[in-house]
């Protein structure tokens, strides 16, 4: 197998390094990392492999001879340099809402639609956090009994904001423990400390903010039901890592919590802890770097004809951005789509 240039950007962030780690841990044959970042960091160092690697300055970089881009710099760095990396001969995977719903653009999640890589345009788009670890616990019972339905309440970690929000809820615990004023919040509208909102993103006309419409157009193009009803509520946590979803659908065909839980069971990149009355569910704490999607308290939602509650949980950092961009390279190895 060739050995593969890597160029990873936006590398000294919290999603950006934990690519490295990932990396580190993956399938691929990676020959030489390229780190990237704005001129704030380079000069800086990260380490892989054990080895230091100095952080290049993304304005001044030429892409050519990179075989992968790994994009983790936000939407304003996609914008910029992702057409350029792509123009050089690399396969861009993107992080960043930028081109999820560009109709050229495939979305995966390699679990639930790797076929959609086949006939990329060099630009592959890494879903929404919370989207993937949801349409992996959706996609097979979609396989089997098809869905009418699906309604979601999340509770996002503070990790999706990035490092200085992690840096905010951390600061905030210890001035309390401390007996001392809690600091004005930089990073969010409230307060995080004690506390949660449902408030990620900027709000629409309608009254969705920015995260509850990734979610539900999102797993439209991921699942290929378009004009299925998807509804979110998102909520950021006092959590520092890793999603929880409380999860409602409706099956086209009856299914019960049983099958259902023998199907999850037996899914890829699905872990399911599921006995309640012995205190077995899936926590944030229990999803922390790994990337299986935790499953868990699978029982009949009782509000409508086959209806189906879960509980869904995933390191958000990890199976929700670097772990499944990662693993999109590694299935454009598999299928010789590089």
């Amino acid at each position: 197998m060739k050995e593969l240039v890597v160029a990873v950007v936006g590398v000294t962030g919290a999603v950006g390094s934990t690519m490295l780690r990932v990396l580190e841990e993956s399938r691929l044959s990676v020959g030489r990392v390229v780190a990237l970042a704005t001129a704030r960091s380079a000069g800086s160092t990260v380490v892989f492999r054990g080895q230091p690697i100095e952080v290049l300055d993304i304005v001044a970089y030429d892409f050519a001879g990179v075989d992968i881009a790994l994009f983790a710099g936000g939407e304003i760095a996609s914008a910029d340099y992702v057409p350029a990396a792509r123009r050089a001969g690399a396969v861009v995977i993107d992080n960043s809402s930028t081109y999820r719903m560009h109709a050229d653009v495939p979305l995966v999640v390699p679990e639930v639609n790797p076929e959609h890589l086949r006939g990329h345009h060099g630009i592959i788009a890494n879903p929404n956090c919370s989207t993937i670890q949801m349409v992996v616990a959706l996609a097979p019972v979609l396989r089997r009994w098809g869905l009418k339905r699906v309604s979601v309440a999340t509770y996002q970690s503070v990790s999706g904001t990035g490092k200085e929000a992690i840096a905010e809820l951390k600061a905030q615990v210890q001035a309390w423990a401390a007996g001392e004023a809690i600091p004005e919040p930089k990073a969010y509208p409230h307060q995080i400390a004690f506390n949660l909102f449902p408030h990620i993103a900027s709000f629409d006309a309608e009254g969705f903010s920015g995260e509850e419409r990734k979610m539900i157009d999102e797993t439209h193009k991921i699942l290929g039901c378009p004009s299925m009803p998807v509804m979110a509520t998102c909520v950021r946590v006092p959590v520092f890592y890793a999603h929880s979803e409380a999860v409602q659908l409706q099956t086209e065909l009856p299914a019960s919590p049983e099958q259902v839980r023998l199907e999850l069971s037996q899914a890829a990149g699905i872990k399911v802890l599921d006995d309640p009355a012995s205190g077995v569910y899936p926590t944030p704490l229990q999803a922390e770097h790994q990337d299986l999607v935790l499953v868990g308290r699978i029982r009949r939602d009782l509000s409508c004809e086959n209806g189906i509650s879960m509980w869904v949980v995933g390191d958000n950092l990890r199976k929700g951005a670097a772990s499944n961009a990662v693993q999109i390279a590694e299935k454009l190895v598999d299928m010789h789509l590089l």
